[in-house]
C-alpha cells in the first residue's frame, strides 16, 4: 500500500501548544462545569486518569481532575466508579481510571492476560485463585484486608505481599474476572466483573482494528494534535496498525500531516477542523500540575512542545536531585514558568514549599504573584474533608 501523500501544514510550537492545551481543557477555568457529572465528563473526554501511591500531596487521580474541575471533590469519583459506575480502573500505560462506556477496547488485553499470565503471577496457584473468586462470589466484595487466614511466604520482590492472596485478586483483575469496585486511599475493594456492572452477558470484545481505531479517536479528541508516539505511549507494537490505519484517514482527507516546529522527522497530524480553529492566547490560566498529569507524562512531547524538561526525582538519591522529590510543573498561559517541589503537612494544615525552580520565561517579577496564588488554592484542595 503507498503512503498516503498529502504536504503537511506548518505550525509553530505556540501554536502546537495551544491546540495540545484546548484538546487537555487546560485553557479554560471550568471546562467540565461542576458537581459529580464534571468527573464522569472529564474522564471521558481525557479517555484515562493516571492512579499513583505516592501521596506527599494529594494523589495524582484526584490532582488531575482537580486541575480541570475546580470545585471537584474526592467523593464524586467515588461515585463515580462505586456508584454510577460510569468508570473503572486498567491499565492504559499505567493504571488509571477509564469510562466504561470503553471497557469493550480492554476486553481483548484480559483475554491475552487470562491466556499468557505475565511471569509476576507465577507463584499464584490454581487453589489461591479459587479461594478468592469463591469468597467474593459466596460473601460479596472484599479487599485482601478481609482475607486473614493466609498461609504467609516470603516477598520476592519489594513490593510484593506476604499475603498469596494479594496477587491472587490482581491476577483476577487483569484477567477481567474481578474489577475495583471501591478505592478507600489506596485499599481496593474487588467484585466479580460482571456482577458489579450487572450484566447478563459481557459486551462483545473489540477487535484489534477497532482498538487502533478507539486509541486513535481518544488521542485525537485529548490531545489535538497527534504522533505515532503519543497515541502509542508505551505500546510501540502498536505503531504500524496505527499508522496504516492514519495513512488511511490522510487519503481519506480525515486527517491533515502537521509539521511542527523543530519536530525533525517526528511526525504529526491533527483533524482538518482543528487546523480551522487554531486557539489564540487568551489570559493566561495558571495551572500547578501534576507530574502525572496527561500533559507532563509525555516527556519528549512536552519538551518539544514546551521547551522544558521535567525531572520526576522521587526515586532518585537526595543529593542528585535538581527540581526535587515531587516537583509539580507551574504553567501559565500556554507556557511552563517553574517546577515546585511540594509537602501537604496534613498536622499543621498547611502547604510546604520545598524548593522552587523557574523555568523557560519563568521570572518573579512576572510571575509569583500568580502562582502564589495558584498555589493558595491547591492549598485549599489538599485540605479539604
Amino acid at each position: 500500500m503507498p503512503p498516503a501523500s498529502r504536504s503537511p501544514v506548518h505550525l509553530t510550537k505556540a501554536e502546537a501548544r495551544r491546540i495540545w492545551l484546548r484538546a487537555q481543557r487546560l485553557d479554560a477555568a471550568a471546562p467540565f462545569g461542576g458537581g459529580p457529572e464534571a468527573t464522569c465528563a472529564a474522564v471521558e473526554h481525557l479517555g484515562y486518569v493516571q492512579i499513583d501511591t505516592i501521596h506527599v500531596i494529594e494523589r495524582c487521580h484526584h490532582h488531575i481532575l482537580w486541575s480541570r474541575i475546580p470545585d471537584y471533590r474526592r467523593t464524586d469519583l467515588h461515585q463515580a466508579q462505586s456508584v454510577d459506575r460510569r468508570v473503572f480502573e486498567y491499565w492504559t500505560h499505567a493504571l488509571a481510571y477509564v469510562p466504561t462506556r470503553d471497557i469493550r477496547f480492554f476486553l481483548p488485553e484480559m483475554k491475552r492476560h487470562r491466556e499468557a499470565p505475565a511471569r509476576w503471577f507465577d507463584r499464584v496457584t490454581a487453589a489461591d485463585l479459587k479461594k478468592v473468586l469463591t469468597l467474593i462470589r459466596e460473601e460479596g466484595p472484599l479487599s485482601i484486608r478481609d482475607i486473614e487466614d493466609d498461609v504467609l511466604v516470603e516477598k520476592d520482590h519489594a513490593w510484593a505481599s506476604r499475603k498469596p492472596s494479594k496477587r491472587a485478586l490482581q491476577l483476577a483483575f487483569y484477567t477481567g474476572a474481578l474489577t475495583v469496585s471501591e478505592r478507600t486511599g489506596m485499599l481496593k475493594s474487588y467484585e466479580l466483573m460482571d456482577r458489579h456492572f450487572g450484566w447478563e452477558r459481557r459486551p462483545r470484545p473489540a477487535s484489534e482494528r477497532q482498538v487502533a481505531h478507539y486509541m486513535l479517536d481518544r488521542s485525537l479528541r485529548a490531545q489535538g494534535l497527534v504522533s505515532l508516539d503519543s497515541i502509542c505511549h508505551l505500546a510501540a507494537a502498536r505503531k504500524p496498525a496505527l499508522r496504516e490505519l492514519i495513512e488511511a484517514r490522510v487519503r481519506g482527507k480525515r486527517l491533515v500531516p502537521v509539521a511542527v516546529e523543530d519536530a525533525g522527522k517526528v511526525e504529526h497530524w491533527a483533524e482538518p477542523q482543528v487546523l480551522d480553529a487554531i486557539p489564540q492566547a487568551d489570559a493566561p490560566i495558571v495551572h500547578v500540575l501534576s507530574p502525572f498529569d496527561p500533559l507532563i507524562i509525555q516527556r519528549r512531547r512536552l519538551a518539544l512542545f514546551f521547551d522544558y524538561e521535567h525531572r520526576f526525582e522521587a526515586y532518585v538519591p537526595k543529593d542528585k536531585r535538581i527540581l526535587g522529590y515531587f516537583a509539580l510543573p507551574v504553567l501559565v498561559g500556554d507556557r511552563i514558568v517553574a517546577a515546585i517541589d511540594l509537602k501537604t503537612d496534613r498536622t499543621a494544615g498547611k502547604l510546604v514549599t520545598q524548593q522552587w525552580t523557574w523555568a523557560g520565561e519563568g521570572e518573579a517579577s512576572r510571575h509569583k504573584q500568580p502562582v502564589e496564588e495558584a498555589l493558595h488554592r491547591f492549598e485549599a484542595f489538599q485540605l479539604q474533608r
